[in-house]
């Protein structure tokens, strides 16, 4: 009888350490997972996504100055900008030079001219699905500009207070100076969330 009641305690003390152990396992593997989760989407960002601050007013009113950002920096690796698109590039290759954010208006072929204020593309007005203010300067626009493969003719959306594609200083903007797509706001609160065109 002794020996039986013990058999029994023994089953009971093991079944207790096989739950325990499972429980002590299940946790360390969640531990685990969840580790590997955190470090890969760290990872994922670091190298896909950057941060950025629109420090002028050239995209009022759609961006503000202190405006902050995450921007797309694979998207055109797989792919080319599209019209409409708000990209973040610098005017040369040094480390060095500021960031931009303008919004892509011509595409690699197409001539770009402006007149009378208004946009043409390959001869054709530019009909924008916003209501952006008429251009009081065609600066080097006034003549056509054609784009040569991987050109890109941009503008800011403050269009009367913004030095972008018809100024020198800017110029047209090549593809290897793009250093993404302006994709997600992330300051301040109000406007958190993915930007759309």
């Amino acid at each position: 009888m002794e020996f039986k009641k013990l058999r029994e305690h023994k089953k009971i003390k093991d079944a207790k350490e096989k739950l325990e152990n499972g429980k002590v396992r299940s946790a360390v593997r969640l531990i685990f997972e969840i580790t590997v989760t955190l470090a890969f989407a760290a990872l994922v960002a670091i190298t896909m996504f950057q941060s950025v601050t629109m420090q002028e007013s050239s995209m009022e009113p759609t961006l503000s100055v202190g405006d902050r950002f995450f921007i797309n920096r694979v998207v055109y690796r797989v792919s080319s900008p599209e019209r409409g698109d708000i990209i973040v590039f610098r005017t040369n290759a040094s480390d060095e030079a500021a960031l931009h954010i303008r919004r892509v208006i011509g595409l690699p072929g197409e001539t770009i001219q402006i007149v009378d204020g208004q946009i043409l593309i390959n001869g054709e007005t530019y009909k924008e699905g916003r209501d952006f203010p008429t251009i009081s300067n065609a600066g080097l626009a006034a003549s056509p500009i054609t784009l040569e493969s991987g050109e890109y003719f941009v503008l800011g959306d403050n269009r009367n207070n913004s030095e972008d594609s018809r100024y020198g200083d800017i110029g047209i903007v090549n593809k290897k100076y793009i250093s993404g797509k302006l994709w997600f706001t992330c300051y301040p609160v109000k406007k958190i969330g993915f930007l759309e065109g």
